[in-house]
C-alpha cells in the first residue's frame, strides 16, 4: 500500500471492500457478521457492525487530553463521524502508531475456507514479555498511549459460533507471538523475548451468513492452521515495513545482545589498559564487522539461550556457567584459564561454582573479553 493511493479501494479475498482514506485502513462489511474486538468503541462482541478500522495517530499522543475529544473514545466518535462516514454505534476501530502504508495483507486459503489478515506493527519501543513489569496502572480511566503497536484484523469467510470467535483470537494471539519469537524480538521491560506489545490490538471478523459453519480454530483445524500462517506471515511483513526488523537485522550479535542490556559502548569499555593500536572509531567499525560474522552470531544464540534457560529455571547456574565457557572455547579457541570460574566465588562455600555471581553478567563479560581478545590479535 503506498501513499500515492490515499483513496485506493479494492475487494479483499473473503469478500470485504477495503479502503485506504489517508491515515486510515477501513474495510467495509457487505454481509452480516460476527466480530469479536478490543476496539475501545463498539468492542467486545458485536452482530450489527457496518465496518471496522484500523487508524493511524501521531507518535506524540500519550494521554486522553491529548486526544480531541478529550478521550480516546470520543476521539474514535470523531474520527468515525467526520472522516469515515459512519454512524458512531456501526463501527469498530482500532488505533496505533504504526503508519497504514506499512501494513501487510496476508491471505490463505484451503477449498473454500479463505482467512485474511491486515496487520500494522511496530515493536522496537513497545515490545515486552507477558509478565513483564507494568508500565501504568489504570485508575479511573487514565490511560497511556505507548509507540508501538501491533494491531491484527481477521477476516474468515466461514460463519464463526461466537465460542469458536473466541479461539481464532486465541489462535491469533499465539501467531503473534511465534512471529516475534521466531524474529527473536527483544522485551524492553525485561531480558525476555517480545510475546507482543502492551497496547495490541485484535478484531476477529466472520461472515454470519455462510452456510459453512465453524466450531473449532484451534491449532488441530485447518481454518487455525490458516490463521496461524497468515498472521505471522503478515507480522512479519508490517514489522519489516514499520521498523525494519526482519532476520537480516537479527543476524547480528550486537542486536541479539540488546535484550540483556549490551550496549556496543560495553565492549569498548572493556578493552585492556594496554589498549588495541586502534582508534575508536576504527574499533567500533571493526566491532560492527564482527557482529553480523555468522559464526559469532551462533555463538551468542547458544549462550543466550542458555541464559534463557536458567531464568526459566530449567538449568542450574553452575552448569550454564560450564557449558557457556566450552563452548566460548569450541568457538573461538581462545585461551580460557579454568580457573577463572572462580573468581566470583564466595571463600565460605565449599563448591567453587556454587555462590557465583550472576550468570549473565559472567557469560556476557567472558564474551566480551574474548572478542576484544580476537579483535586486538586480528
Amino acid at each position: 500500500m503506498n501513499k500515492k493511493d490515499n483513496r485506493r479501494s479494492c475487494k479483499i479475498n473473503t469478500g470485504e471492500e477495503l479502503l485506504r482514506l489517508e491515515d486510515t485502513l477501513l474495510v467495509k462489511l457487505p454481509y452480516p457478521c460476527r466480530v469479536l474486538s478490543t476496539s475501545r468503541l463498539n468492542g467486545g462482541y458485536q452482530e450489527n457492525l457496518q465496518a471496522v478500522f484500523n487508524h493511524h495517530i501521531p507518535p506524540t499522543k500519550h494521554n486522553p487530553e491529548d486526544f480531541e475529544g478529550g478521550s480516546v473514545e470520543a476521539y474514535l466518535e470523531m474520527v468515525v463521524v467526520t472522516r469515515l462516514g459512519f454512524l458512531p454505534c456501526s463501527v469498530a476501530g482500532l488505533i496505533t502508531a504504526a503508519r497504514m502504508e506499512n501494513a501487510a495483507l496476508k491471505t490463505a486459503k484451503f477449498r473454500s475456507l479463505e482467512v485474511t489478515a491486515i496487520v500494522t506493527a511496530g515493536i522496537d519501543i513497545n515490545g515486552g514479555r507477558v509478565g513483564d513489569p507494568a508500565f501504568y496502572f489504570e485508575d479511573n480511566n487514565q490511560w497511556i498511549f505507548v509507540g508501538g503497536t501491533i494491531n491484527i484484523l481477521l477476516f474468515i469467510n466461514g460463519n464463526l459460533l461466537p465460542q469458536t470467535l473466541v479461539q481464532a483470537l486465541i489462535t491469533a494471539t499465539e501467531a503473534k507471538s511465534a512471529a516475534l519469537q521466531e524474529l527473536m524480538a527483544p522485551s524492553r521491560y525485561s531480558w525476555g523475548i517480545a510475546t507482543g506489545s502492551g497496547t495490541d490490538g485484535i478484531m476477529v471478523v466472520s461472515n454470519a451468513g455462510s452456510p459453512n459453519v465453524f466450531t473449532d480454530a484451534g491449532q488441530h483445524s485447518k481454518l487455525g492452521e490458516l490463521i496461524g500462517i497468515t498472521v505471522k506471515e503478515a507480522i512479519k511483513e508490517a514489522l519489516e515495513k514499520e521498523t525494519g526488523i526482519n532476520s537480516s537485522r537479527q543476524r547480528n550479535f550486537l542486536a541479539r545482545l540488546e535484550r540483556y542490556g549490551v550496549k556496543p559502548g560495553d565492549f569498548w569499555q572493556k578493552v585492556p589498559p594496554e589498549g588495541l593500536n586502534l582508534s575508536r572509531e576504527a574499533y567500533f567499525k571493526y566491532l560492527n564487522f564482527l557482529a553480523s560474522e555468522e559464526k559469532l552470531v551462533a555463538l551468542v544464540t547458544c549462550l543466550l539461550h542458555l541464559l534463557d534457560e536458567y531464568r526459566w529455571g530449567l538449568l542450574p547456574a553452575r552448569e550454564v556457567i560450564g557449558a557457556g565457557q566450552k563452548i566460548i572455547r569450541a568457538f573461538l579457541a581462545p585461551t580460557v584459564n579454568p580457573e577463572e570460574i572462580k573468581k566470583g566465588k564466595n571463600p565460605a562455600a565449599e563448591d567453587p561454582v556454587k555462590d557465583l555471581i550472576d550468570p549473565a553478567d559472567y557469560i556476557i563479560n567472558l564474551f566480551i573479553n574474548e572478542i576484544n581478545k580476537l579483535i586486538q590479535v586480528d
